[in-house]
């Protein structure tokens, strides 16, 4: 029966071995890229341009005020979760006209 220390042996070895074959296929991939690139005249600025186009965000309007509070000063766009200010009373009262 194998021991524990046997496995533990054998799975250092794989994981060395395993190691080494990925330092290799590296070697071997960055070896065709680079065969590749000499091929077609591409430089590092040529492949920077890969892939998708960096969207561009328009900035947002600011969104106007619905509700303020005359006593406070207090406003509200009406999005999201009330303010603590409008709790238990009509919106209709502090709409913004």
């Amino acid at each position: 029966m194998t021991t524990y220390q046997e496995y533990q042996a054998k799975i250092a070895e794989l994981q060395n071995l395993a190691e080494s074959a990925r330092k290799e296929e590296l070697s071997k991939a960055k070896e065709q890229i680079a065969t590749i690139m000499r091929e077609y005249g591409l430089s590092l600025a040529d492949l920077a341009g890969v892939g998708k186009p960096a969207k561009t965000l328009k900035p947002r309007a600011p969104v106007p005020m619905k509700y303020r509070d005359d006593a406070t000063g207090q406003t509200w766009t009406g999005r999201g979760r009330a303010p603590k200010w409008l709790e238990g009373k009509n919106k209709d009262d502090f709409l913004i006209k």
